[in-house]
């Protein structure tokens, strides 16, 4: 049967923090009344995820892995699992539970209302951090959040909140012409969704921070870069021009 909702969890050697997410969304599926699959999706871990997930498989229904031997990045695991996803909406989260799934109840209104695409944000109001990010990293991030919405993402103010579903049909195209591996994926889906008249809401989160983050600085700047090659492609018409009706 088709479910209603595809979970698409990226992971990159995430045993020990993988395990309580997986309890999560099994106890909050268990009390939903739609029809749902849960994907995992190992980023090249070379840590237990792949053996953690195979061995939650056995109790946790329609739960099924993805184990892919070489690292890829984390926009490239995404969207392979997006693209195999059955769901009608397809949703991806963090593998450390940062936003949990119970968020997705609060989504589906905007979609009935005609959206899209609906995306998690720490930085409209009604969100909650806890506990907020260190100084230098809210510095960063807004930042650089101002250059992406000035280059392709006018409009959203978050655009890195590990939280975001699409519709099938958003899902399916923005996700078949995406080139970004990295950091940077957010951001291109966003302003693929744009580009071919996806209607997006951008929905307040409640984000824990896990102080054992595995994202470095690194990845703020990488993604700046992934930003300047979007907006490049966008003006060279590499993902086409035609919008869907």
């Amino acid at each position: 049967m088709k479910p209603f909702l595809s979970i698409i969890i990226p992971a990159k050697n995430e045993a020990k923090r993988l395990p309580l997410t997986l309890i999560d969304v099994d106890r909050r599926l268990k009390q939903a009344e739609y029809s749902s699959e849960v994907v995992v999706i190992s980023d090249g871990s070379t840590d237990a995820t792949v053996e953690v997930v195979t061995r939650f498989s056995h109790f946790i229904k329609n739960l099924r892995l993805i184990a892919n031997e070489e690292n890829h990045g984390k926009g490239f695991v995404v969207r392979q699992a997006m693209l195999e996803a059955r769901g009608n909406y397809r949703l991806f989260m963090d593998a450390d539970n940062s936003t949990s799934l119970d968020h997705f109840e609060k989504m589906l209104p905007y979609f009935k209302e005609g959206y899209d695409v609906v995306i998690g944000s720490r930085a409209i109001a009604g969100a909650k951090l806890e506990p907020p990010q260190p100084w230098y990293r809210q510095i960063l991030g807004k930042g650089g959040n101002l250059i992406i919405r000035l280059l392709v993402a006018r409009g959203i103010h978050d655009t890195q909140c590990g939280f975001k579903c699409f519709s099938e049909e958003a899902a399916k195209k923005i996700f078949s012409l995406m080139k970004i591996n990295r950091w940077g994926f957010d951001v291109e889906a966003i302003a693929l969704a744009k580009l071919f008249g996806y209607k997006v809401k951008e929905m307040p989160v409640r984000w824990v921070n896990d102080m054992r983050s595995t994202v470095g600085l690194k990845a703020y700047f990488s993604t700046l870069w992934d930003v300047a090659r979007i907006r490049i492609w966008l003006w060279a018409g590499k993902y086409g021009t035609a919008r869907h009706d």
